[in-house]
């Protein structure tokens, strides 16, 4: 199955074009990583699926819903837009986590919030909703265990290393279980002794088959754990492939520039 399909997605930011037509899709399970200069398009072509900007032209699907279209007349509903962002989850470079609440709180909230709605809209008794509220920390606890935070359930953002926040970010996203989870550069913004532990957490949700899209600068990692690898130049897709056809025998000079300019650093 199509978990993602992007047709011809154009970006523009005043007279700058930033993407020029993009063409790709991901299949379920899959795990595909793009790479690419800062200033290539990367992070702007994954806040377009993630539908925190809008493409200019184009049409882009997730799960076989359609989440973006530029030749779509009618404006989208509420429910329409708030549907199309359960599609993705996203994790930032820079965690975002809410300071004041706690690490269960961060990751339970946007889903009890989603319910409390849901519960309200359909008229649901108390005890129906208390019922769901318990079940969604239930489901929390076990997904922060499963990013080896079993014991921060009660800490602040402020009282956990880098690599722990962004472990919290990834909980919190795979706690609305998207059908496409994205990472924006996810160990960017930490030491690199720390980056490892967000690694290593990617690694497992490759190994459980989760379909993933990972914009990153780690080359080794790319490698590994991904089934394609995408390198943008300038607002395009120059080149396309394995991690093998990537890394060991690049087509153009533009990637093999790329490629040995990155690998000694």
């Amino acid at each position: 199955m199509t978990v993602l399909e992007v047709n011809n997605i154009h970006k523009r930011f005043g007279k700058t074009d930033v993407l020029k037509g993009i063409d790709f899709k991901i299949e379920e399970g899959e795990v595909v990583s793009v790479i690419g200069s800062s200033g290539s398009g990367k992070t702007t072509l994954l806040r377009c699926i993630t539908g925190l900007e809008s493409a200019d032209e184009g049409k882009i699907s997730v799960g076989g819903r359609v989440t973006f279209d530029s030749e779509r007349k009618e404006k989208l509903s509420r429910e329409e837009k708030r549907e199309n962002q359960l599609c993705t989850g996203l994790v930032f470079q820079s965690f975002n986590l809410f300071p004041q609440y706690t690490v269960l709180r961060n990751v339970t909230l946007a889903k009890e919030l989603l319910v409390k709605e849901e519960c309200k809209k359909n008229k649901l008794p108390h005890e129906e909703k208390k019922k769901k509220l318990a079940e969604i920390r239930t489901e929390a606890i076990k997904i922060i265990d499963s990013v080896g935070l079993g014991d921060k359930l009660e800490s602040y953002p402020c009282e956990l290393s880098g690599g722990q926040q962004q472990r919290v970010a990834i909980a919190r996203a795979l706690m609305l279980s998207p059908q496409l989870l994205c990472f924006d550069e996810p160990t960017s913004a930490l030491d690199p002794e720390i980056t490892g532990e967000v690694l290593n957490v990617i690694r497992k949700l490759a190994q459980d088959g989760k379909t993933m899209l990972i914009v990153t600068h780690e080359m080794g990692f790319a490698r590994e754990v991904s089934n394609k690898v995408i390198y943008m130049h300038e607002g395009v897709i120059a080149e396309e492939g394995t991690p093998e056809e990537i890394f060991d025998n690049p087509k153009s000079d533009r990637l093999k520039s790329f490629l040995n300019s990155t690998l000694r650093i």
